[in-house]
């Protein structure tokens, strides 16, 4: 049953070839099998999971079901749950029992989905290999010696030795693009307040975004159908009507125009993933889509823009862990200065404090205008490529990471060259544009990720053409022995 999309598995419930709970316990035996070893889940939550696949049942026979009632899915650890731990993958937040569920998870829960459990994530969402999780590193189902990416590291290997049907994820500089691209599976990060991030642990504020980690294209259209629209109680969400993204499926792709982004193919790109990235263009044009080179000039600076507004935002976001009204707090404090220090000193890992000290330094008297309005500028300027790159092209093409799975350990010492690791997805984040990763030829034996980028809300036409390009290709349907 792991291997049937969300839309098998709906009509196999809807026609009582099998039960939700029988699904949810085929999952659950999974979880319990391949876990130990992965390392993708931090909480399960088997006697829940069976009694929401028991109401799901339940309302199946009353004939009030939707596409997602009684399917087993799994949330990244960032989204708050009601009566379940949200750690944020961190020892800060360990003991931390959510009084109440984000909208992501209120929305999938009233479409009748089932929480198998929580994922694994780089601690805070502050990684690119999953590896600065308290709770040790998520290893690659492809290949245990190598990371699955980061930070939602822990939903793409869960997805990728197919522990759930669906998983939950968020992205704030390629978070759910890259463990995409490195396990094999479709990641789609929508336009930035298409979903609401409302119960979401904040890292970057004005970056994050959650979006669908799943199997295909069509499983990702069901999965955000039900999570995107607006919400009163997130100021940055944006009221809009939520498009039909599972109708859109099939809308006619020809003369399509497709922009591959040259910037992306250059110096830095593994030999293996251009021959990969070139082997899917081919495909695509088998749709009748028409490709063309395009310019995003720059490009280049994204990372060093990323690298100044997230810390500075993360220094603001984080500064609410103190020890004094949730989470982690030191022993036997001697004054309030020493339950501060001792608190976020043993609470915060090293990337995380890195990262606040950074943001820090950037927001302080003196160093403002120099790096954090500097880089807020050159944010609006790779914006604006994006824009001109948009009035002669329908999307854009690139890979999604310039290098298979690397190995545990690799990059750990070497931050700098961690953060190249999103060096092709941070571009969007910063223009808060839509943007998915969706499983291209293997590269000697590992998965390698195809990016698309679309205009603003035009997650639906990403969709369309993803979906597209899997009816023809059986590369998401590979899978790790």
């Amino acid at each position: 049953m792991h291997f049937k999309s969300i839309a098998e598995l709906s009509a196999g419930l809807q026609a009582g070839d099998f039960s939700s709970v029988e699904l949810t316990q085929h999952f659950l035996d999974r979880i319990e099998r391949f876990d130990g070893e992965l390392n993708a889940l931090v909480t399960l939550t088997k006697d829940q999971a069976l009694a929401q696949a028991e109401a799901a049942d339940a309302r199946i026979r009353s004939g009030d079901a939707g596409p997602l009632t009684g399917i087993p899915i799994l949330h990244k650890d960032i989204f708050c749950t009601e009566g379940v731990k949200t750690s944020c993958g961190s020892r800060m937040l360990d003991n931390f029992i959510s009084p109440y569920d984000a909208t992501v998870v209120t929305r999938l829960k009233d479409a009748g989905v089932v929480m198998l459990g929580k994922t694994n994530m780089d601690e805070f969402a502050m990684g690119s290999s999953n590896e600065t999780s308290f709770y040790g590193p998520v290893k690659n189902p492809w290949d245990t010696e190598r990371v699955p990416g980061g930070s939602s590291g822990g939903s793409a290997a869960g997805m990728a030795a197919r522990l759930g049907v669906a998983a939950t994820g968020t992205d704030t500089g390629g978070s759910i693009r890259q463990p995409a691209a490195l396990c094999g599976i479709t990641g789609l990060k929508p336009t930035y307040g298409r979903v609401s991030r409302y119960g979401m642990i904040a890292f970057a504020s004005s970056l994050d975004q959650a979006g669908p980690m799943t199997r295909s294209a069509e499983d990702a259209a069901y999965l955000l159908a039900a999570m995107a629209g607006f919400d009163e109680r997130d100021s940055t969400s944006v009221d809009r009507p939520v498009d039909d993204y599972v109708g859109q499926l099939n809308q006619p792709l020809e003369g399509l125009r497709v922009g591959i982004v040259k910037e992306f193919f250059g110096e830095g790109l593994n030999a293996g993933m251009s021959a990969s990235m070139q082997t899917a263009i081919d495909e695509l044009k088998k749709l009748g889509v028409e490709t063309v080179e395009v310019s995003l000039p720059n490009s280049h600076y994204s990372v060093p823009a990323y690298y100044v507004v997230a810390p500075a935002e993360c220094s603001s976001n984080l500064s609410r862990f103190d020890g004094v009204r949730f989470g982690h707090r030191c022993d036997d404090p001697q004054d309030l200065e020493d339950l501060y220090k001792r608190s976020r000193g043993e609470g915060f890992g090293a990337e995380v404090k890195r990262r606040i000290m950074i943001g820090t330094y950037a927001l302080s008297a003196g160093y403002y205008d120099a790096y954090y309005l500097k880089a807020q500028q050159v944010r609006q300027v790779i914006a604006g490529d994006f824009r001109k790159a948009f009035e002669s092209v329908d999307v854009l093409l690139g890979p999604a990471s310039p290098e298979t799975a690397f190995r545990i350990g690799e990059k750990s010492d070497d931050p700098v060259s961690m953060y190249l690791s999103d060096i092709y997805t941070i571009a969007v984040n910063l223009a808060g544009l839509p943007a998915m990763s969706l499983p291209a030829p293997l590269v000697d034996g590992l998965p390698a990720g195809l990016q698309l980028f679309g205009n603003y809300f035009e997650e639906g036409r990403l969709l369309a053409l993803a979906h597209q390009l899997q009816q023809i290709t059986d590369w998401h349907q590979q899978t790790p022995s």
